[in-house]
């Protein structure tokens, strides 16, 4: 075996709209053959173990509504075993990312905000203040 298919590691995207076409409560069971069947085809192996936490995403619906498309990560070993498990992104690093932008949240005035207004806008805030105090009491 060639040093480049050692410990070859690929990300697919796998389409499992197939399982549609079988019967509503078998169809499950065809998604999880349909990973095996995919993993056979692309990385030519017979021996393929899917994760425990692929697993339980995929019947994490139940047995009728599995997902429609999956992202996976196919790692072949050196004795040709296939690890096919779910892909997960890795988070950009800090240094790299621009920094967050502060958001000013789009809440209510609350009577304090009000009294803070200009002198111009006073009046009609004690007026919207006193009308409130006025419907909390009745």
């Amino acid at each position: 075996m060639s040093t480049t298919e050692e410990n070859l590691t690929r990300v697919y995207t796998v389409n499992l709209g197939r399982a549609w076409l079988t019967p509503q409560h078998k169809r499950t069971d065809r998604v999880i053959n349909i990973l095996r069947e995919f993993a056979v085809k692309h990385m030519k192996s017979d021996d393929i173990k899917l994760d425990q936490d692929l697993n339980r995403q995929i019947w994490s619906r139940g047995k009728t509504h599995p997902p429609r498309k999956v992202r996976v990560k196919m790692v072949k070993d050196d004795d040709d075993v296939v690890t096919v498990s779910l892909y997960e992104e890795a988070p950009a690093s800090p240094a790299s990312s621009e920094p967050a932008k502060e958001t000013v949240p789009l809440a209510p005035a609350t009577a304090t905000e009000l009294a803070a207004t200009t002198p111009e806008q006073k009046p009609a805030a004690e007026a919207a203040t006193g009308q409130q105090e006025t419907a909390k009491k009745t």
